[in-house]
């Protein structure tokens, strides 16, 4: 059977007719330059690379003409031929064509890089899941959509050329996806093509069966319906209506979906036969409604009002069934010409009107069920009989090197998605570079992105990935692959291990001592030794240390004073500081050791000055002397939280944009810079620096001083006094 749209292959045509068929009506620039610019592209890489199979932009953008699309579509789908794919530099496409037809060419990119039907994965049972996943990215404008859609109208016109098992599977995958999201979309003239087409592939014996029984009764077919149509026209005539009157040719799936509905042979089906009235406005409809019940015999069953009930699809027309001469049964539509232009082209007709028109509202619901119909929380099955559920927003879809489509959590990062591939993927991971580019393993991945993961030839997980405030991963599941890595790791590693972590802080933090054992009691552990071996496993993480750790007392003697006062305590409230057994003093924090929320700290009545507030180690107060000693008072943070001044030395090797990653951490974790002093070795290339911060509190200098840490190039961070 010939298909309506498919003049052949139209790239061995002239460019000349071909810029004629595709101007031919548009409206704007009579010159059409860009057009013209994007079609000859097009035909030379036709003629520069080897021939092959895949279908071409020239022969999908005739059909998209057909459908009736705007000038930008055309320009995006000669653009995206498969052919042009690695034509064009970085934002070449913008500069030439403008950005709104860049942003489209990329979308129709995105949906074409989807890996189609291959022998090896004829039968994968994924097929919702991936429409779902496919429209993702372009949502947010519709003409992509067609132009996939179109492209898969061109690769079913090319079938003939491929093996057995690949057209079954194109044309399964097509039955299963594009029919019904062609349906959806109200693109009927996509839609029955894709669906001839399909079953052609799919039951080649039964279609040409039925396509052989339906040509032996075409001529007495078609004179019954020019009888019809021409009795008809008579009738309306006669009631002062003008309408276009024809035969609708019944397309080959839906009279064989008939045939296994009612369980009979095609002799035996009473409605082949279809009309089709248009006229010029919806109350003429109804006028005509009444014309064609007034002069035959209707059967209500068969009747349908798609005009006062319109289709969620967008799709309006009045259905009815008549017995007309010799007591066949007649299919008579009846639709204004915008109607009819709508139920042809669905979506593709909102280009041909104007912004407020019905024909626009029919439009917007349109694209209010394509989001509907993304996210499915039912079965396969049941999406894709239904199409009936919201959009979601917390899932990402990046593509393999290969071009598979991975789903993952909202904010998942490249460690995620190696994960993902494989647990010994994730755990040799050691870089990642997106669409080519190299991107750090906490990089937030975005929709449509293709994603390389680098490894080595070892398995070993950074402890680091597990600190959710460095935020390499947003997966839980990916989270818990690499604790039980390190679960299975030998005690005497997790205890040597958890020793370079609670260094590290302990370097960070400025702190010096630290009682194990009192810590190990802090997380309900037994010894010391068991919370190195809890931090090494990762059963404990840094984070969790950072908010744990104290500063050991100062010692017992430095604090008689505050002891011999007693009586009751007193705040200070306004000044943020708790100070025990002396109320309504003065307080102020000291310079030597600059202490911040949640150090330990400790009071030193002065002269005049109030109490003054050190670390409980700072060098001053463990080097007082004993004859100052009594002036030492207890003291804590009170209930007003401050924010404290620490001082911050940094080693790293001196390299370009170095300060401006700095900063870019400290603004991130929105801590005050309050002056920095830098010195660079010009002899090794070294830099130091030393940064006097504002922040909150240990937590969050912990985790300041962690993601500097992480950048390249560093050597050593720490809280200097």
């Amino acid at each position: 059977m010939k298909h309506s749209l498919f003049k052949g292959h139209v790239d061995k045509q002239d460019y000349d007719r071909l810029f004629a068929e595709l101007t031919d009506g548009l409206a704007g620039d009579p010159e059409h330059k860009n057009l013209g610019r994007a079609l000859d592209l097009a035909l030379r890489a036709h003629q520069e690379v080897e021939a092959d199979n895949r279908p071409s932009a020239v022969d999908v953008v005739v059909t998209l003409k057909h459908l009736g699309m705007d000038e930008e579509t055309l320009i995006s789908t000669l653009l995206s031929d498969p052919r042009l794919r690695d034509a064009f530099e970085e934002g070449e496409l913008e500069k030439d064509f403008g950005p709104r037809v860049e942003k489209l060419v990329k979308n129709i990119n995105w949906l074409n890089t989807f890996k189609e039907c291959s022998e090896d994965t004829a039968h994968a049972p994924e097929k919702a899941e991936t429409l779902r996943r496919m429209l993702l990215a372009s949502v947010d404008d519709v003409r992509a959509v067609l132009v996939k859609l179109a492209y898969r109208v061109q690769r079913l016109r090319l079938l003939p050329n491929e093996t057995p098992e690949f057209r079954r599977c194109i044309a399964q995958e097509t039955k299963d996806i594009f029919s019904p999201l062609a349906n959806r979309l109200g693109v009927g003239q996509l839609k029955w093509e894709m669906e001839d087409l399909s079953f052609r592939h799919l039951e080649p014996e039964k279609y040409k069966d039925l396509a052989r029984s339906m040509e032996d009764n075409r001529a007495t077919r078609e004179a019954y319906i020019n009888a019809f149509v021409d009795r008809l026209k008579g009738y309306l005539q006669e009631s002062g209506l003008e309408a276009e009157i024809y035969g609708r040719p019944k397309h080959l799936y839906s009279i064989w979906k008939k045939m296994q509905r009612k369980q009979v042979q095609v002799k035996d089906l009473a409605d082949l036969l279809a009309v089709r009235v248009v006229v010029e406005t919806p109350a003429q409809c109804y006028l005509a409604l009444g014309v064609v019940h007034g002069h035959w015999r209707h059967l209500p069953h068969e009747f349908d009002d798609y005009i006062a009930n319109t289709k969620e699809n967008g799709y309006q027309s009045l259905h009815t069934a008549v017995v007309g001469p010799e007591g066949r049964v007649v299919e008579v539509q009846i639709r204004t010409r915008e109607m009819h232009e709508f139920a042809e082209h669905g979506v593709a007709a909102h280009w041909r009107y104007k912004e407020g028109s019905k024909q626009d509202l029919a439009m917007e619901h349109t694209i209010a069920s394509i989001r509907r119909l993304l996210d499915s929380r039912d079965d396969d099955q049941a999406f894709l009989e239904s199409f009936d559920t919201e959009l979601f927003g917390d899932r990402v879809f990046v593509l393999t090197p290969t071009g598979e489509v991975m789903d993952l959590p909202k904010g998942a990062t490249p460690l995620d998605f190696a994960y993902s591939i494989h647990t010994e993927v994730g755990h040799r991971t050691r870089g990642a570079k997106i669409d080519g580019h190299i991107v750090p393993l906490n990089y937030q991945l975005n929709s449509g992105e293709r994603v390389e993961i680098l490894t080595s030839s070892t398995s070993r997980p950074s402890r680091d990935w597990m600190d959710t405030r460095l935020g390499y991963l947003a997966s839980s599941r990916a989270r818990s692959k690499i604790r039980r890595w390190f679960k299975q790791q030998d005690y005497g590693l997790h205890v040597k291990d958890g020793r370079a972590i609670l260094d590290r802080e302990l370097q960070h933090l400025g702190l010096h001592h630290v009682d194990l054992d009192e810590l190990a009691q802090h997380f309900n552990l037994h010894k010391g030794e068991d919370l190195l071996a809890a931090l090494g496993s990762m059963d404990i993480t840094p984070g969790h240390l950072a908010s744990a750790l104290k500063v050991p007392s100062v010692p017992e003697e430095a604090l008689t004073l505050g002891r011999r006062y007693g009586g009751d305590e007193k705040k200070e409230k306004g000044a943020g500081i708790t100070i025990q057994g002396v109320g309504n003093l003065m307080t102020n924090l000291a310079h030597c050791c600059n202490p911040v929320p949640g150090d330990a700290v400790i009071g030193y009545i002065t002269q005049g000055k109030g109490v003054t507030i050190h670390r409980q180690d700072c060098p001053n107060i463990l080097n007082l002397p004993d004859d100052r000693s009594a002036r030492l008072v207890e003291v804590n943070w009170g209930e007003t939280a401050l924010r404290g001044q620490v001082q911050v030395h940094i080693e790293a090797f001196d390299r370009q944009g170095l300060l401006r990653d700095i900063t870019q951490v400290l603004t991130n974790e929105r801590v005050n810079v309050l002056s920095a002093n830098t010195r660079t070795d010009t002899e090794d290339q070294s830099v130091h620096m030393d940064l006097l911060l504002e922040v909150s509190g240990t937590g969050q200098l912990s985790l300041v001083l962690d993601k500097i840490s992480s950048l390249p190039n560093i050597f050593e961070v720490r809280r200097s006094v």
